[in-house]
């Protein structure tokens, strides 16, 4: 995962994962997009859900002809020639893979292939990639390419449990990425064991490098570091719910020596559904709901974390 601070190139990867599904990233993903776009950025969305494609429905685009498959099996030469209007100025599309049980099984060098394109488009000024729920390697392979990995996350504790899942499981994906070049295979396989004595936390990993090689310990520290998620509870119905992203960071922080951020709660709102029903973001549905106004404070969130741009900004 990309460092917190702006990266050199102006493009920017936003991934939105989840411990589990039907928690509202479609809806979190389509609706960013939308407030980006309206603040005068170039949007690419990418329905990554390798497995249940439906990013295209949250935006009331019909089933598109090109898709994902069209890109990574059909000899089409680059992601552009997949993409699809979503009628929204300044917002693209590329709609997920229909064949959904083979799309689900996606090949290592595909998977390269795919994470290659993404990391090389100079097209958008956001990518958002809309991931499918769970902690595949696919999935965490994904989240860890963005610049500002989200977890949108239910005040729920199933929902609280499977994200603290879903953050650790990144977090041993990105260890197992960088061991080659760190020569700490060993250290690796100690953190992802559950025996007594295993590494816990990422000064446990540092400190461990620290004794074979010191030369390379300030340097992981800083990648490692790196790892920072920004966290999005979704349906907060009481003041107790909105406080629970700020829990969770706490918490995190405490028992695994990691910095997350809260960009805040989106309240429950009968308004979503009603938009999601009439497959149409809720920001253009009903801009002046609840959520809408949440949403659009998570995207101002994003912009201000990159820094100020000349162009544009989130009113």
């Amino acid at each position: 995962m990309s460092p917190s601070g702006p990266a050199p190139r102006s493009r920017r990867i936003i991934a939105v994962g989840g411990g589990k599904g039907g928690i509202g990233k479609s809806m979190v993903s389509a609706n960013l997009g939308v407030a980006l776009a309206q603040a005068g950025h170039k949007v690419l969305l990418v329905d990554a859900d390798l497995g249940g494609a439906n990013l295209h429905t949250c935006l009331g685009v019909g089933p598109p002809e090109s898709t994902l498959s069209d890109f990574l099996r059909r000899g089409k030469a680059s992601l552009e020639e997949v993409m699809v209007s979503t009628g929204v100025p300044g917002l693209s599309l590329i709609a997920g893979a229909q064949d959904s049980l083979d799309a689900a099984n996606l090949k290592y060098a595909q998977k390269q292939k795919l994470l290659r394109t993404l990391l090389s488009q100079t097209t958008a000024d956001y990518l958002i990639l809309d991931l499918g729920a769970g902690t595949s390697f696919n999935t965490l392979d994904f989240f860890l390419i963005a610049d500002h990995g989200l977890l949108v996350v239910l005040p729920e504790p199933t929902s609280v449990e499977n994200a603290y899942r879903f953050v650790k499981a990144a977090f041993f994906r990105m260890l197992q990425q960088t061991e080659a070049r760190y020569g700490i295979q060993d250290l690796v396989e100690g953190a992802l064991s559950t025996r007594e004595g295993g590494l816990r936390t990422l000064h446990d990993v540092v400190a461990q490098v620290r004794r074979k090689a010191p030369s390379d310990a300030e340097r992981l520290e800083r990648e490692l570091a790196a790892f920072r998620v920004r966290l999005v509870v979704n349906q907060a119905r009481t003041d107790a719910d909105e406080k629970v992203g700020a829990a969770m960071v706490s918490a995190w922080k405490k028992f695994f020596g990691i910095d997350m951020d809260d960009l805040g709660a989106l309240r429950y709102d009968d308004e979503a559904w009603r938009a999601v029903r009439k497959r149409k973001p809720v920001l253009l549905e009903r801009p002046d709901s609840l959520v809408s106004q949440g949403l659009q404070r998570i995207a101002a969130r994003l912009v201000s974390l990159d820094g100020p741009s000349p162009e544009s900004a989130i009113p």
